[in-house]
């Protein structure tokens, strides 16, 4: 199995950075109203040596960020920060359109650079976390910066203290939504900002022909975790998949090793009923968000028809986009590959578009 390369992902970098002896900061959004373009959650790192990663407003607010992450390294100090339309900085920094953003700037706290209040430990607890895909929430007190990791399986809090109540309460709206939140007072004060790490959304594509290697780099550069899967040694090899996660047993035992989760999506591209059944069989029994099968109309008729024969019910079946891929004329295999990406991000967002009219 070939592992895949570093995503850059912002949170990996950042400790990657403080690993290194080098001081760097943590930028969050908190929270967000109108134009604001990047949501809750959406995290930048910054180091000391001029590095960046991430975003927290798709460009608009960045440097006015970097610059204040700056002196939050120097004090170790956090910082809460507003831009906004009634604010003068707005108009500064490109927020004038129409738009609220709430960023909090925090330290990684090291042996080395021990000021901050990020502890580098528990960054790395919570990155060991998201790669086992067990969700987890970063609960920040706005006011010192001091955290605590939240999880599904915690007990309930203490009825006695309110203030822990409400943050438990707090927590499970954030596990049962998907959305990071704030925990304000009756003012409308925010006193915690409680941080759902994302997993990152992951493809696995059952089938190492010419389509999937146009569409594993391309899900890549989208954010996707990938892993190809089949069993075929001659078509998975690492020299027709740089830089892709390769599996080479059968899909199913892939899919039951893997855990399928619901930010999962889920193509079968072999044409191969051996291989594109039984992916589909365990797929429809789990939670994934996306399951798609390339094929005709009739190879999709002939797909249904042996799913229905195997026991599936008529809602779970039609789980299945197939023939996979959104209706924009494509040819080839890479503008297949792009029919197929767009498909699964517009599902991911709740927003469904077109469909193909077959793929032979």
């Amino acid at each position: 199995m070939t592992q895949v390369s570093s995503t850059r992902d912002p949170l990996d970098l950042l400790i990657e950075w403080a690993r290194a002896g080098q001081p760097c900061a943590l930028a969050t959004v908190t929270s967000t109203w109108g134009s604001s373009p990047r949501p809750a959650g959406s995290m930048m790192a910054v180091c000391a040596n001029g590095r960046i990663e991430g975003s927290v407003s798709g460009g608009c607010v960045e440097g006015a960020v970097i610059e204040e992450a700056g002196n939050v390294m120097a004090t170790g100090h956090p910082a809460a920060l507003s831009y906004g339309v009634s604010s003068d900085d707005a108009w500064a920094v490109g927020l004038a359109c129409g738009g609220l953003l709430d960023v909090y700037v925090a330290a990684v706290r090291t042996p080395t650079h021990p000021q901050g209040t990020l502890d580098l430990a528990m960054l790395e607890t919570v990155a060991e976390k998201r790669r086992a895909r067990v969700p987890v929430i970063v609960a920040t007190e706005l006011a010192t910066g001091a955290t605590r990791l939240l999880y599904q399986t915690d007990a309930a809090s203490d009825a006695s203290s309110d203030l822990a109540a409400r943050l438990d309460a707090r927590a499970r709206d954030v596990f049962e939504t998907g959305r990071s939140l704030r925990l304000e007072d009756e003012a409308g004060q925010a006193l915690w900002f409680l941080h759902l790490i994302p997993m990152p959304p992951r493809l696995l594509i059952a089938g190492a022909v010419h389509i999937a290697q146009v569409l594993a780099p391309m899900a890549q550069t989208t954010g996707f975790s990938v892993t190809v899967i089949d069993p075929r040694t001659q078509l998975a090899t690492a020299e027709r998949f740089p830089g892709i996660t390769l599996e080479t047993d059968w899909p199913d035992e892939t899919l039951a090793r893997l855990g399928v989760d619901n930010q999962t999506a889920i193509v079968t591209l072999t044409h191969d009923a051996k291989l594109d059944d039984p992916t589909l069989h365990y797929a429809l029994n789990g939670d994934a968000f996306y399951i798609g099968a390339l094929g005709s109309r009739k190879t999709q008729a002939s797909r249904v028809e042996r799913l229905r024969e195997a026991g599936f019910s008529t809602g779970q079946i039609a789980r299945i986009h197939g023939p996979v891929g959104l209706a924009i004329g494509a040819v080839g295999a890479a503008e297949i590959a792009l029919s197929i990406l767009a498909e699964i991000v517009a599902v991911r967002h709740n927003k469904p578009l077109g469909r193909i009219s077959g793929w032979a």
